[in-house]
């Protein structure tokens, strides 16, 4: 088989870092189409994202309640 036919090397797949987790997940071909804009390696993580609050200064926030 060669590319052209679809066959892809699963030794050659592209990495990314779980912007939650930051552990390294490779391409699947459920993600061939939004390659580019996937950020996270599962649903739990991309849940876990969503619930965590933005970094926010705490001493900022101290100075604020006196």
């Amino acid at each position: 088989m060669s590319v052209a036919d679809g066959f892809r090397n699963p030794h050659n797949l592209p990495v990314k870092t779980c912007l939650q987790c930051h552990r390294p997940f490779c391409w699947r071909r459920k993600w061939a189409r939004s390659w580019d804009e996937v950020k996270y390696c599962s649903k739990g993580c991309k849940y876990r994202a969503q619930k965590t609050p933005a970094n926010i200064c705490a001493a900022g926030s101290v100075e604020d309640e006196f």
